[in-house]
Protein backbone atom coordinates (compact mmCIF):
# COMPACT_ATOMS: atom_id res chain seq x y z
CA UNK A 1 0.00 0.00 0.00
CA UNK A 2 1.04 3.61 -0.49
CA UNK A 3 3.62 4.54 2.15
CA UNK A 4 4.71 0.95 2.84
CA UNK A 5 8.41 0.11 2.61
CA UNK A 6 9.71 -2.94 0.70
CA UNK A 7 13.04 -4.67 0.17
CA UNK A 8 13.34 -5.88 -3.43
CA UNK A 9 16.11 -8.35 -4.24
CA UNK A 10 17.04 -10.98 -6.78
CA UNK A 11 20.11 -12.82 -8.06
CA UNK A 12 21.19 -14.42 -11.30
CA UNK A 13 19.91 -17.89 -12.08
CA UNK A 14 22.36 -20.49 -10.74
CA UNK A 15 24.08 -17.51 -9.06
CA UNK A 16 25.50 -16.43 -12.42
CA UNK A 17 26.76 -12.90 -12.96
CA UNK A 18 24.10 -10.50 -14.19
CA UNK A 19 26.56 -7.63 -14.72
CA UNK A 20 29.48 -8.52 -16.99
CA UNK A 21 30.94 -5.06 -17.53
CA UNK A 22 30.43 -1.38 -16.77
CA UNK A 23 27.85 -0.94 -19.53
CA UNK A 24 25.63 -3.54 -17.86
CA UNK A 25 25.77 -1.70 -14.55
CA UNK A 26 24.95 1.59 -16.25
CA UNK A 27 22.04 -0.04 -18.05
CA UNK A 28 20.52 -1.35 -14.83
CA UNK A 29 20.93 2.03 -13.13
CA UNK A 30 19.16 3.60 -16.10
CA UNK A 31 16.37 1.05 -15.66
CA UNK A 32 16.02 2.11 -12.02
CA UNK A 33 15.23 5.57 -13.31
CA UNK A 34 13.38 4.80 -16.53
CA UNK A 35 10.92 2.19 -15.25
CA UNK A 36 9.99 3.97 -12.04
CA UNK A 37 7.12 5.51 -13.95
CA UNK A 38 3.57 4.27 -14.18
CA UNK A 39 3.44 5.28 -17.86
CA UNK A 40 6.54 3.33 -18.96
CA UNK A 41 6.29 -0.35 -19.95
CA UNK A 42 9.12 -2.84 -20.12
CA UNK A 43 8.45 -3.24 -23.84
CA UNK A 44 9.64 0.31 -24.38
CA UNK A 45 13.15 -1.08 -24.03
CA UNK A 46 13.04 -2.02 -27.71
CA UNK A 47 12.80 1.67 -28.55
CA UNK A 48 15.94 2.30 -26.49
CA UNK A 49 18.14 -0.56 -27.70
CA UNK A 50 20.11 1.68 -30.09
CA UNK A 51 21.92 3.03 -27.01
CA UNK A 52 24.90 0.86 -26.21
CA UNK A 53 26.51 3.06 -23.57
CA UNK A 54 24.23 4.75 -21.09
CA UNK A 55 27.18 6.49 -19.48
CA UNK A 56 27.64 8.59 -22.60
CA UNK A 57 24.16 9.69 -23.64
CA UNK A 58 23.29 11.75 -20.61
CA UNK A 59 20.18 11.28 -18.49
CA UNK A 60 16.68 12.48 -19.32
CA UNK A 61 14.72 15.02 -17.33
CA UNK A 62 13.74 13.76 -13.89
CA UNK A 63 10.51 11.77 -13.72
CA UNK A 64 7.59 13.82 -12.52
CA UNK A 65 6.95 12.92 -8.92
CA UNK A 66 3.26 12.13 -9.50
CA UNK A 67 4.18 9.52 -12.14
CA UNK A 68 6.53 7.52 -9.92
CA UNK A 69 5.60 4.05 -8.73
CA UNK A 70 7.93 4.19 -5.72
CA UNK A 71 10.43 6.37 -3.94
CA UNK A 72 13.75 4.53 -4.17
CA UNK A 73 15.37 4.94 -0.75
CA UNK A 74 18.61 3.08 -1.38
CA UNK A 75 20.09 0.45 -3.69
CA UNK A 76 23.20 -1.60 -4.36
CA UNK A 77 24.31 -3.69 -7.32
CA UNK A 78 26.63 -6.67 -6.98
CA UNK A 79 28.03 -8.86 -9.79
CA UNK A 80 25.33 -11.51 -9.39
CA UNK A 81 22.54 -9.82 -7.44
CA UNK A 82 20.94 -6.55 -6.39
CA UNK A 83 19.15 -4.93 -3.46
CA UNK A 84 16.65 -2.06 -3.62
CA UNK A 85 14.76 -0.46 -0.73
CA UNK A 86 11.62 1.40 -1.82
CA UNK A 87 8.57 3.15 -0.41
CA UNK A 88 5.38 2.81 -2.44
CA UNK A 89 3.84 5.93 -3.92
CA UNK A 90 0.78 4.03 -5.08
CA UNK A 91 -0.76 0.71 -4.07
CA UNK A 92 1.14 -2.20 -5.62
CA UNK A 93 3.87 0.08 -6.92
CA UNK A 94 6.73 -2.08 -5.63
CA UNK A 95 5.51 -5.16 -7.50
CA UNK A 96 4.91 -3.27 -10.75
CA UNK A 97 8.31 -1.60 -10.53
CA UNK A 98 10.10 -4.89 -9.81
CA UNK A 99 8.41 -6.71 -12.70
CA UNK A 100 9.21 -3.98 -15.23
CA UNK A 101 12.78 -3.65 -13.99
CA UNK A 102 13.65 -7.35 -14.22
CA UNK A 103 11.81 -7.81 -17.50
CA UNK A 104 13.49 -4.88 -19.22
CA UNK A 105 16.97 -5.73 -17.99
CA UNK A 106 16.57 -9.38 -19.03
CA UNK A 107 15.58 -8.26 -22.54
CA UNK A 108 18.66 -6.04 -22.69
CA UNK A 109 21.03 -8.71 -21.33
CA UNK A 110 19.73 -11.47 -23.60
CA UNK A 111 19.87 -9.35 -26.73
CA UNK A 112 23.35 -8.07 -25.93
CA UNK A 113 24.73 -11.53 -25.18
CA UNK A 114 22.78 -13.45 -27.83
CA UNK A 115 21.08 -15.68 -25.31
CA UNK A 116 17.50 -16.57 -24.39
CA UNK A 117 15.63 -17.69 -21.31
CA UNK A 118 15.50 -16.52 -17.74
CA UNK A 119 18.26 -14.41 -16.24
CA UNK A 120 17.08 -14.15 -12.65
CA UNK A 121 16.44 -16.81 -10.06
CA UNK A 122 12.65 -16.76 -10.23
CA UNK A 123 10.50 -13.79 -9.32
CA UNK A 124 12.13 -11.03 -7.33
CA UNK A 125 11.60 -11.19 -3.59
CA UNK A 126 9.52 -8.25 -2.42
CA UNK A 127 9.64 -8.18 1.37
CA UNK A 128 7.48 -5.72 3.26
CA UNK A 129 9.34 -4.06 6.12
CA UNK A 130 7.00 -4.09 9.10
CA UNK A 131 9.39 -3.63 12.04
CA UNK A 132 11.42 -0.55 12.86
CA UNK A 133 14.46 -2.63 13.82
CA UNK A 134 14.36 -4.37 10.42
CA UNK A 135 14.25 -1.03 8.62
CA UNK A 136 17.08 0.38 10.72
CA UNK A 137 19.26 -2.62 9.87
CA UNK A 138 18.59 -2.88 6.12
CA UNK A 139 20.44 0.18 4.77
CA UNK A 140 23.57 -0.88 6.68
CA UNK A 141 23.26 -4.39 5.29
CA UNK A 142 22.64 -3.18 1.73
CA UNK A 143 25.50 -0.68 1.70
CA UNK A 144 28.00 -3.10 3.23
CA UNK A 145 27.47 -5.73 0.49
CA UNK A 146 30.38 -4.51 -1.70
CA UNK A 147 32.90 -5.16 1.09
CA UNK A 148 32.74 -8.83 0.08
CA UNK A 149 34.39 -7.92 -3.21
CA UNK A 150 37.67 -7.08 -1.47
CA UNK A 151 37.39 -8.93 1.87
CA UNK A 152 35.25 -12.03 1.34
CA UNK A 153 35.11 -13.18 4.97
CA UNK A 154 34.90 -9.76 6.67
CA UNK A 155 31.68 -10.59 8.52
CA UNK A 156 33.19 -13.69 10.11
CA UNK A 157 36.73 -12.44 10.73
CA UNK A 158 36.33 -8.66 10.74
CA UNK A 159 37.80 -6.05 8.44
CA UNK A 160 41.55 -6.52 7.96
CA UNK A 161 42.29 -3.13 6.41
CA UNK A 162 39.82 -0.49 7.56
CA UNK A 163 41.22 2.37 5.51
CA UNK A 164 41.24 0.28 2.33
CA UNK A 165 37.61 -0.71 2.83
CA UNK A 166 36.49 2.82 3.61
CA UNK A 167 38.14 4.15 0.45
CA UNK A 168 36.66 1.30 -1.58
CA UNK A 169 33.11 2.07 -0.41
CA UNK A 170 33.61 5.78 -1.04
CA UNK A 171 34.53 4.96 -4.65
CA UNK A 172 32.05 2.16 -5.30
CA UNK A 173 29.84 3.57 -8.05
CA UNK A 174 27.11 0.93 -8.11
CA UNK A 175 25.35 1.90 -4.90
CA UNK A 176 23.43 4.89 -3.58
CA UNK A 177 25.69 5.13 -0.52
CA UNK A 178 27.52 8.13 -2.00
CA UNK A 179 24.24 9.93 -2.71
CA UNK A 180 22.93 9.27 0.80
CA UNK A 181 26.03 10.76 2.41
CA UNK A 182 26.00 13.79 0.13
CA UNK A 183 28.47 12.85 -2.63
CA UNK A 184 26.50 12.94 -5.85
CA UNK A 185 26.69 9.78 -7.90
CA UNK A 186 23.23 9.11 -9.35
CA UNK A 187 21.24 11.54 -7.18
CA UNK A 188 18.12 11.47 -9.37
CA UNK A 189 17.51 7.77 -8.65
CA UNK A 190 16.81 8.04 -4.93
CA UNK A 191 14.70 10.23 -2.69
CA UNK A 192 17.44 11.06 -0.19
CA UNK A 193 15.15 13.34 1.83
CA UNK A 194 12.66 10.52 2.41
CA UNK A 195 15.52 8.20 3.36
CA UNK A 196 16.96 10.64 5.89
CA UNK A 197 13.52 11.49 7.29
CA UNK A 198 12.58 7.82 7.72
CA UNK A 199 15.95 6.86 9.12
CA UNK A 200 16.06 9.80 11.54
CA UNK A 201 19.71 10.77 10.93
CA UNK A 202 21.27 13.50 8.84
CA UNK A 203 23.83 12.59 6.17
CA UNK A 204 26.89 12.97 8.36
CA UNK A 205 25.29 11.08 11.25
CA UNK A 206 24.28 8.25 8.94
CA UNK A 207 27.78 7.94 7.52
CA UNK A 208 29.28 7.82 10.99
CA UNK A 209 26.69 5.30 12.17
CA UNK A 210 27.28 3.09 9.13
CA UNK A 211 31.02 3.00 9.68
CA UNK A 212 30.56 2.14 13.35
CA UNK A 213 28.04 -0.60 12.54
CA UNK A 214 30.16 -2.11 9.77
CA UNK A 215 33.57 -1.93 11.37
CA UNK A 216 33.09 -1.30 15.07
CA UNK A 217 35.21 1.78 14.53
CA UNK A 218 34.37 5.27 15.81
CA UNK A 219 35.06 8.09 13.39
CA UNK A 220 36.85 11.20 14.61
CA UNK A 221 34.58 14.07 15.54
Amino acid sequence: MKGDVYHILNRGVEKRKIFLNEKDYFRFVYCLYDFNNKNTTSFSYWNRRKYSDYSAIGWPNKNKDDNKLVDVLCWCLMPNHYHILVQEKLDGGAGIFSKKLSGAYTQYFNLKNKRSGVLFQGKSKIIQIKRDDHFMYLPYYIFSNPIKLIEKDWKEKGVKNLEKVRKFLENYKWSSYLDVVGKNNFPFIINSKSFIDLFGLNKRQFQKSFIEWSFGHRMAE
